[in-house]
């Protein structure tokens, strides 16, 4: 059991009584002029300045406005870009391009992003604050032919899980498109990627009434039983379709042909597209429509989908983009967002690909190619990770008032109170006590609350990036959480303070990693 100082619980009781005042906060921070995510100014105040209650309205508007991690990390590249981040190209030399002082960003896949802030008086053989979570959700992505045969007057669509989704929190959901689709220029033959949103529901899973005697929690067959309706078709009576249903659009053998047709026309009118058949394919899921929102009597929660994980990894970014800049830091600031970690990371674009210690090192061999007399190889790279630390950010499990039994004393943290360090006895996660007494500092000096988490022993552990990204690098690492209830439900709650918490602690581990790392060396 975590001993807690007089100091501490001090602490955490002033935290927890700003629940009864958070309506008020926001009221207030409504008030104010700009908003914090595009105020340059916060760059140069300390993390303990900050007002959690600002960036509640912020987060809830990049939670409706992005529902797929392609927007995310189109979001991300756009807020980068304003901030003077410049942009690196996997597929070409990064030596001569980087430099002390500088802020640049590189993608993957369109659904993984890593940008990094290096340190004005950086040398080869320092170390990197790094930050790494998800930004993939629990979601159902279209079949590669999604067109399904009529059924009793009924469009549907044929849909597969992504991870735990068509769960039964997906039932009788209002449930929109997004994603992404490939299109090839018929006039110069080259290929892009455009991002595609309806911005309406269109999409239902039905349940069936109680009248008919089959339950409808934890018994159905997602495939034939969770099968979303888009329209109706024009059948006859009988339920067959007739031959006036919709022929095929895009010609024999397009991409467009294996789609419901009306489904096209919609996605090729929101990108601007006339001709089908220049759809080469797309990557496109169901999503919840309903928009991000505060709730409860004091509007001390936030209701959202897709919580898990566009929590930890909006409130990480956001610190990255408002880290202090100083003449004398010599450390690299970085954050790294993953696809593919609800389903094991083990893509290119995942955790377990080499996309963050590639980016580490190459951007280490371009900064020491400026030294000239630096010699760049094992020994630097061993060095810098060595001078590094890792906080593997995913959200956690929240304190459930319904059902107490799963809760653990002492280690069930709170809604808008602070993030939380994750212990797993097992190594799930990849706190210690070192780590933990690092971020226990970060935190005073941040002004944030570190709670605790930690499962039962009749539990199972949920896993995060860190395990792999930390063994990987060799570097210290630390798992950190922002609490959430109903994780991989369709829809979840967090505190309405929690993604301002989250930022500032994450703030304060990027802005204080190098000074509280001069007090541990001799």
């Amino acid at each position: 059991m975590t001993r807690h100082t007089p100091a501490f619980i001090r602490a955490r009781d002033s935290n927890l009584s700003i629940r009864s005042m958070a309506m008020e906060q926001a009221m207030m921070a409504s008030r104010a002029s700009p908003s914090p995510v595009s105020n340059d100014g916060l760059n140069k105040v300390d993390a303990r300045e900050l007002k959690p209650e600002a960036f509640t309205k912020p987060y809830c508007e990049f939670m409706t406005e992005n529902p797929t991690v392609f927007h995310a990390v189109g979001y991300f590249k756009e807020k980068l870009a304003k901030a003077g981040y410049k942009e690196l190209s996997h597929r070409d030399s990064w030596i001569g391009k980087l430099e002390p002082g500088g802020k640049y960003y590189v993608t993957r896949n369109g659904s993984s992003i890593i940008a990094f802030a290096v340190g004005k008086a950086y040398k080869p053989g320092n170390g990197a604050a790094m930050i790494a979570g998800h930004i993939d959700a629990l979601t159902a992505r279209l079949k590669p032919t999604s067109t399904k045969p009529g059924n009793n007057g009924y469009v549907q669509l044929g849909v597969a899980q992504y991870a735990g989704a068509l769960n039964e929190t997906w039932w009788d959901r209002d449930l929109s498109i997004g994603g992404r689709v490939i299109v090839r220029d018929p006039d110069t033959g080259k290929t892009t990627v455009k991002l595609a949103k309806l911005d309406w529901p269109i999409a239902r899973i039905p349940t069936l009434a109680p009248h008919f005697g089959i339950g409808m929690m934890g018994h159905n067959n997602r495939e034939t039983e969770t099968v979303p309706i888009i329209g109706l078709d024009s059948s006859n009576a009988n339920g067959a379709s007739t031959a006036s249903s919709e022929p095929p659009l895009g010609g024999v053998g397009s991409f467009a042909a294996t789609q419901p047709p009306k489904l096209v026309k919609l996605i090729a009118s929101q990108i601007g597209v006339q001709d089908y058949s220049t759809i080469l394919n797309w990557e496109l899921e169901l999503y919840d429509s309903q928009p991000a929102q505060v709730g409860g009597m004091d509007k001390e929660f936030i209701f959202a989908g897709r919580i898990d994980d566009k929590l930890c990894s909006w409130a990480a970014f956001m610190a990255l983009l408002h880290a202090k800049q100083d003449e004398d830091e010599g450390v690299i600031k970085l954050v790294a967002l993953f696809d593919d970690e609800e389903i094991g990371s083990l893509l290119r674009q995942g955790a377990r690909g080499n996309f963050l210690p590639l980016t580490v090192e190459r951007a280490v061999e371009s900064l020491a190619a400026r030294e000239g007399n630096t010699s760049f190889g094992p020994g630097l790279m061993g060095q810098t990770f060595a001078n590094s630390f890792l906080v593997s950010s995913d959200v956690t499990h929240a304190a459930h008032p319904n059902f107490t039994q799963t809760n653990l004393a002492e280690h069930s943290p709170r809604l808008n109170v602070g993030v939380a360090l994750c212990v797993d006895a097992s190594a799930h996660m990849t706190t210690d006590s070192v780590s933990m007494a690092i971020l226990d500092r970060i935190a005073s000096l941040a002004g944030t609350v570190n709670q605790r988490h930690m499962i039962r022993n009749d539990s199972r552990s949920g896993g995060t990036v860190g395990p792999m990204l930390s063994s990987a690098m060799g570097c210290k690492a630390a798992d950190v959480g922002i609490p959430q209830l109903s994780m991989h439900s369709i829809r979840a709650t967090t505190g309405s303070l929690d993604p301002g918490l989250g930022l500032k602690f994450y703030k304060g581990f990027l802005d204080n990693w190098e000074k509280v790392d001069k007090e541990w060396r001799p």
